[in-house]
């Protein structure tokens, strides 16, 4: 079953196929219905996941209840890594977003097979350096920008890749405004008003279930403005 390979897990890139399937004979998979936990935060397991088909959001709670948003894993994705590598808890819950397949592979054989493939040990060291880049600037936005930009800059975080070469991007499905807020620690009201004001100046417009942002240049603009003050 394709959903049961893990032959799209990037980790995995430039393996063999053949080593890939001894990698699949090791895991373990688990079938999730949207809204299930994954992971608890609070729970004493170190297993990695790789996702083979569906979606999940990895999330932390205030002690008053507040979600707080750091990404959404989609198949082709792992997770659970740094657990396995060095023994702590976890770091955060992982919660299903939809129907999701994912193959679970114990601490001990994680570290063995890094040991055995040493490009999949580079793929991950690239894929931490990014997640560390990644934190580092979500630190800066927080600590540097306002609730309205930084309402600007999750919107250009998720346009950017896709703009085209006219600056234009197409963001399907519409960004739900309690999953923007809850990335960028503000509220849902304020992410309303935030993207009012952005259509009211033409620079996004709702079309159907996608949200169209006519100028990303412009957008980014916008943010390293606030940035640089």
């Amino acid at each position: 079953m394709a959903d049961r390979s893990l032959s799209g897990i990037r980790l995995f890139d430039g393996l063999q196929p053949e080593a890939i399937k001894e990698l699949e004979k090791r895991c373990t998979w688990r079938n999730f219905d949207a809204g299930d936990s994954i992971i608890d935060r609070n729970s004493d397991s170190r297993d990695v996941f790789f996702i083979t088909s569906g979606m999940a959001r990895v999330v932390n709670y205030s002690f008053s209840g507040r979600e707080v948003t750091f990404d959404d894993v989609q198949a082709g994705s792992v997770f659970g890594e740094l657990a396995a590598l060095d023994g702590q808890p976890r770091s955060a819950n992982v919660v299903a977003l939809e129907p999701t397949i994912a193959a679970c592979m114990t601490p001990s054989v994680f570290r063995e097979v890094l040991l055995q493939h040493p490009r999949m040990a580079v793929n991950l060291s690239l894929r931490l350096a990014r997640i560390i880049r990644a934190s580092v600037d979500r630190i800066m936005d927080l600590s540097t920008l306002g609730a309205n930009n930084r309402v600007y800059a999750e919107l250009l975080r998720q346009a950017r890749p896709l703009a085209d070469e006219n600056s234009r991007a197409v963001i399907s499905p519409v960004p739900i405004h309690s999953d923007v807020a809850s990335r960028v620690s503000t509220t849902r009201e304020t992410v309303a008003r935030v993207f009012s004001e952005l259509t009211r100046k033409k620079l996004i417009r709702r079309d159907g279930d996608r949200l169209i942002v006519s100028n990303v240049d412009r957008l980014e603009e916008m943010v390293e403005q606030f940035r640089g003050e």
